[in-house]
């Protein structure tokens, strides 16, 4: 009888979940200082060194398991869908493009720390939607789940006040919308060049 392997399925989002598990560990050692200065993004001199290293690190970071929990369930769960639907290096690039933009956002237009990996729950669960999208075809399910996800922070972010960035949420989201179409646009071409 043949012996029952674990399998290492998604490097990029297995490897993206114990990095931030890593992260926590460490600030149970070092305190909530060490997650401010690495794991958090907020904004600094632009001779600040760090300034650049937080821009993509603050990913990682999180306030609390509960706060890690809340975020990498989704990820666990939409993850290995994606890295197998587009690839784990495409992936890997769709996870630091939207920290990127995401903390620069923050940086530009906020006196505010961000920390957590909610921006890219939000780009994967936009993006999981294009999953059965079709040339010349928009799903009603993609449409509801931008609008419900979208309107519901873009209306937070005026009602609430809260500790949650619905700033974060939204760019997420709409780099999730951004990817995917980009992604789509590049399969429609590729296919159109080979019936060509």
């Amino acid at each position: 009888m043949d012996r029952l392997k674990i399998n290492y399925n998604a490097p990029v989002t297995l490897t993206f979940t114990f990095s931030a598990v890593g992260v926590l560990l460490l600030k149970e050692i070092y305190g909530i200082e060490f997650m401010t200065y690495i794991f958090t993004n907020y904004r600094t001199s632009l001779a600040d060194p760090m300034q650049y290293i937080r821009l993509f690190s603050y990913i990682l970071g999180h306030s609390s398991w509960q706060h890690f929990s809340s975020n990498f369930l989704i990820i666990l769960l939409l993850g290995p869908i994606l890295e197998e639907k587009y690839g784990s290096t495409t992936l890997i690039k769709m996870i630091l493009l939207t920290a990127f933009v995401t903390g620069v956002f923050n940086v530009l237009l906020f006196n505010t720390g961000l920390i957590g990996a909610s921006g890219i729950v939000f780009m994967m669960i936009i993006l999981s939607s294009f999953s059965n999208v079709k040339a010349g075809h928009i799903p009603l399910t993609l449409i509801i789940v931008a609008a419900i996800f979208i309107g519901r922070e873009a209306v937070d972010a005026f009602v609430l006040k809260d500790d949650i960035s619905q700033m974060a949420h939204i760019v997420g989201a709409i780099s999730g919308a951004g990817l995917g179409s980009m992604e789509l646009n590049q399969k429609f071409n590729k296919k159109k060049k080979y019936n060509a």
